[in-house]
């Protein structure tokens, strides 16, 4: 079964609101093994709304609809879609009746055009709105089967758990597992990482292998299907242990991982402290980190050393280091990460340093960047960056560079 969600409602083509609904029911309906090819926006207009209709009904066995179920003229879903199938409204008495029962609880007096609410396209199921006043509903219509839910997300997610998917489930011939799992990287290009993993993509039918690039990471969704959901989660073990045998080494996390949280939860797993000493980056990276509960365990504190007197007073960075080198310097970024760990006495001392842009600095052009890293009792490291956006880019793109090298280096501690 292939499905196509149309969210009805004018307020999502202006912007107003976010389509939510889409993106929830896409992943229930993910979980059951239902296919989604497309998502549809049309404004409160009946014309477009059949055309949206016809549309669909020729590329999709299940239509669902969310939005204009409600009492006001505007609301026009169930008599579009009725007219668009040749059929009637009809009154449910006990939706109706848990309308007039809302009312008398709230003591205020129900107007004629809320008995609207309690209308179902003649012949369908009724799904039961518990949050709300007006009823979902499905019916099956010639080859395709159309489902209606109500547009607020408080009323549409808990009626689409609890009475949706089972109804769903009834119309399925051949019910399959999805089971799909997201790994994250950094440090390669969407390209790049497209070119190592060719032969795989290429050859992909099931499970299949989805590139996503966004905010300088990019991840891959893999996504396996069969009627178990042990087998299918088994065909994505082993699509991942190939994939992570060529570039594991940009490999980082899973599903909704960050960065941050996965530096974090490596820091408390080790044992290891934390101190900073940031340029460029105004404190980002520290705030990064302090925006998790439990940082405290690992952070002492840090510095923002955005001028060169603050390097040298605060930090005690040389002043000869600064006349011979610059700021922007491999020297400098060593100086910063090895005397912020001796200041405040923590295992891993990192440093940031560089030119967020948009002009040129010392010199060095916009995006130029050195990152430094003192571990305690070994040799510090330094990473060069030549970073091309602009300046908030590049600040962030440091900070997420900072928390690569981190993780790299505590996965080897």
């Amino acid at each position: 079964m292939n499905a196509e969600i149309i969210a009805v409602g004018s307020e999502l083509l202006l912007g107003q609101i976010v389509n939510s609904n889409a993106q929830y029911i896409s992943e229930q309906l993910a979980e059951m093994g239902v296919d989604v090819y497309y998502h549809t926006s049309v404004g409160d207009n009946p014309g477009r709304l059949q055309h949206a209709i016809e549309v669909a009904k020729k590329r999709s066995d299940l239509l669902i609809f969310t939005g204009g179920l409600g009492p006001t003229k505007d609301d026009l879903t169930k008599e579009t879609i009725a007219k668009a199938l040749g059929t009637t409204l009809s009154m449910d008495t006990d939706a109706l009746e848990s309308i007039k029962n809302y009312f008398q609880k709230v003591n205020r007096e129900m107007t004629p055009n809320n008995e609207k609410q309690a209308l179902i396209l003649t012949g369908a199921h009724v799904l039961k709105n518990e949050q709300g006043m007006a009823p979902g509903m499905l019916l099956k219509k010639g080859a395709n089967a159309y489902m209606l839910l109500p547009g607020p997300p408080s009323e549409m997610r808990p009626m689409f758990h609890k009475y949706g998917k089972q109804a769903i489930q009834n119309l399925m011939k051949k019910k399959e597992v999805i089971y799909s799992r997201v790994l994250r990287f950094f440090g390669i290009g969407e390209a790049h990482l497209e070119t190592e993993l060719e032969h795989l993509i290429d050859q992909q039918t099931n499970p299949t292998i989805a590139p996503l690039a966004g905010d300088g990471e990019v991840t891959l969704r893999l996504t396996a299907k069969h009627e178990s959901k042990s087998i299918a989660e088994s065909l994505v073990n082993a699509l991942e242990k190939e994939i992570l045998q060529i570039v594991g080494e940009y490999f980082y996390g899973y599903d909704i991982d960050s960065l941050v949280e996965v530096g974090l939860k490596l820091l408390k797993q080790k044992g290891v402290t934390l101190s900073c000493a940031e340029s460029l980056t105004g404190g980002l990276f520290q705030a990064q980190l302090t925006s998790i509960p439990g940082a405290s365990e690992v952070l002492a504190g840090g510095v923002v050393c955005y001028q060169d007197a603050v390097k040298k007073k605060v930090l005690s960075v040389k002043s000869d280091t600064l006349k011979r080198h610059t700021a922007v310097s491999e020297q400098c970024a060593v100086e910063l990460a090895d005397n912020v760990r001796e200041l405040f006495s923590t295992d891993i001392g990192i440093s940031f340093t560089g030119v967020a842009g948009p002009d040129p600095l010392e010199g060095k052009p916009a995006g130029t960047v050195w990152i430094g890293l003192s571990v305690k009792g070994g040799t510090t490291k330094t990473f060069l960056l030549n970073l091309g956006g602009g300046r908030n880019g590049n600040r962030m793109r440091t900070a997420k560079y900072g928390w690569h090298y981190l993780i790299k280096e505590l996965s080897q501690v």
